[in-house]
């Protein structure tokens, strides 16, 4: 099975728990790898300010999540963050893997 390179990124509202934050990612890190993910990597990108208000909140807590996966997994992963209400927003992409390329 081939699988591919994508990257989520999700907002978390600000009102949120550091304890509550980190229960949030080692849930969607074991939902991840119940499901075939590999190569997980998660970043936390901190307390930003957004660029308008979402919900009614100016703020929130950024996470990136890089695996390698399936079109399925990214279905199930984002269907469960739409279903949590302390995600207010998130986003999935493929990443293209670069060929390697020499420079002269």
């Amino acid at each position: 099975m081939f699988l591919n390179s994508y990257e989520t990124i999700y907002i978390v509202k600000p009102d949120v728990t550091d304890d509550m934050n980190l229960s949030l990612v080692n849930d969607y890190k074991a939902l991840l790898m119940q499901n075939g993910g590999t190569n997980i990597f998660v970043q936390h990108r901190g307390r930003r300010h957004l660029s308008y208000n979402i919900t009614h909140y100016y703020d929130g807590i950024y996470v990136q999540m890089n695996y390698r996966g399936n079109g399925i997994l990214v279905n199930i992963l984002e269907k469960s963050m739409s279903l949590n209400e302390n995600i207010i927003r998130y986003l999935t992409v493929k990443q293209d893997i670069l060929p390697n390329v020499t420079i002269y």
